[in-house]
């Protein structure tokens, strides 16, 4: 048996409107929210207890999806959100956008910050990463026509 699709790709912050405006500047679209809690959430996640807020955001594209997680109930623990890209675990999202340095401009604002410099790669793509909210690190690539 093999997999149909990914479905989505779940990252818990402590800030949810934060993460929401910054991935909704980069280009997702917004999906939708929803109140989490109760024994169904409780058995699927493994946390007894439990109380989130979640958004769901989706690609232009609508392949790709990012659930956000804030949750109330158990408090959140820090998962290392200033950890290097080459610490164990997921480390990064990827992208790829129409204008760098457009993008760029608009995420300046939720404080997104370089992790390294902007480089071209082979007269292919432009590419660099960036900190958002939370410590997530985006990587941005745009091609070259």
């Amino acid at each position: 048996m093999t997999i149909k699709s990914m479905h989505h790709l779940g990252i818990t912050v402590t800030d949810l409107a934060a993460a929401v405006a910054f991935f909704t500047d980069l280009g997702l679209e917004l999906e939708g929210k929803a109140h989490m809690e109760g024994e169904f959430v409780d058995s699927v996640i493994g946390l007894d207890g439990s109380d989130s807020e979640i958004a769901m955001m989706r690609t232009p594209d609508g392949h790709h999806r990012i659930e956000f997680s804030q949750f109330q109930a158990p408090a959140s623990i820090d998962g290392s959100s200033r950890a290097p890209i080459h610490a164990l675990g997921l480390r990064h999202v990827a992208f790829v956008v129409e204008d760098l340095d457009d993008t760029l401009a608009r995420l300046k604002p939720h404080g997104a910050e370089l992790v390294g410099t902007v480089e071209t790669y082979e007269n292919m793509l432009r590419v660099v990463y960036v900190r958002g909210p939370e410590g997530i690190i985006v990587e941005l690539c745009e091609y070259f026509s």
